[in-house]
């Protein structure tokens, strides 16, 4: 039970990575607001999850939106302890001259805006508490990129450093900021990172990762409940690769 007692707010909640991060923190003791702009899949999480949780739908990139979500956490459980930054999007892996000004700023808003909007409601809802986590979804993908994502590469290389800069500023309020890098996983947005989904593609993916597998929603849920428990307490700035051996 290492999240005995906190209340977190998970973003991107309804699928994949986010999923297993809930129902990880709710395992461990938590409560959680399970976070996604598809409402009906964040309601089937809570349906699983139980009690223990609550369904918000969100755009991440809204500002007014977030800051609803992150009331919802003090109205349905009394206070605000964690923020998973989660959520998120990637343009086809494509010619950077291929992309869209409309897909580029889609993959912005997402991936880095959203941390912005978390930041400007959130932190001063952790600081009047005292303090407390805010872990942001990064990827392998702004530490080691390759051809054909060059915009979402970008993306998340805003994430780590947002999170590095944010550990340091928020140091003294008592708020750790921390990272995970996952190696591409078992989520819906695995076609759109190869292009085509298909089990050929796979496996020359597969063959870059010297553990030889995709990550899957319980090694980054495992990961997060890490990063987020008091026994990560001196852990802040950290961004922490959960990638088989990807990006040595």
């Amino acid at each position: 039970m290492r999240m005995q007692d906190k209340v977190a707010v998970v973003t991107g909640a309804g699928s994949g990575f986010g999923e297993g991060i809930a129902q990880k923190f709710v395992a461990e003791g938590a409560k959680v607001i399970v976070a996604d702009i598809n409402g009906e899949a964040a309601e089937r999480v809570v349906g699983e999850i139980g009690d223990s949780a609550r369904a918000v739908s969100v755009d991440v990139s809204d500002g007014a939106q977030v800051a609803a979500m992150l009331q919802a956490a003090v109205d349905s459980f009394g206070k605000l302890d964690i923020i998973v930054n989660n959520a998120g999007y990637t343009h086809l892996n494509k010619s950077l001259l291929e992309v869209s000004e409309q897909e580029f700023d889609m993959v912005y808003a997402v991936n880095a805006k959203a941390l912005y909007w978390a930041a400007i409601h959130g932190v001063p809802m952790l600081r009047d508490g005292g303090g407390g986590v805010i872990l942001n979804v990064a990827s392998t993908a702004g530490v080691r990129p390759r051809p054909g994502l060059t915009w979402y590469n970008s993306s998340k290389g805003a994430v780590i450093t947002m999170t590095k800069s944010m550990a340091v500023e928020l140091a003294p309020d008592n708020i750790r900021v921390c990272a995970l890098n996952p190696v591409a996983g078992e989520t819906g947005m695995l076609g759109r990172f190869m292009g085509e989904d298909t089990e050929e593609k796979r496996a020359l993916f597969r063959s870059t990762i010297p553990l030889g597998r995709l990550s899957t929603p319980r090694d980054i849920a495992n990961a997060a409940c890490y990063l987020c428990s008091d026994e990560a307490d001196m852990l802040t700035g950290v961004c922490l690769e959960v990638d088989g051996g990807r990006c040595i």
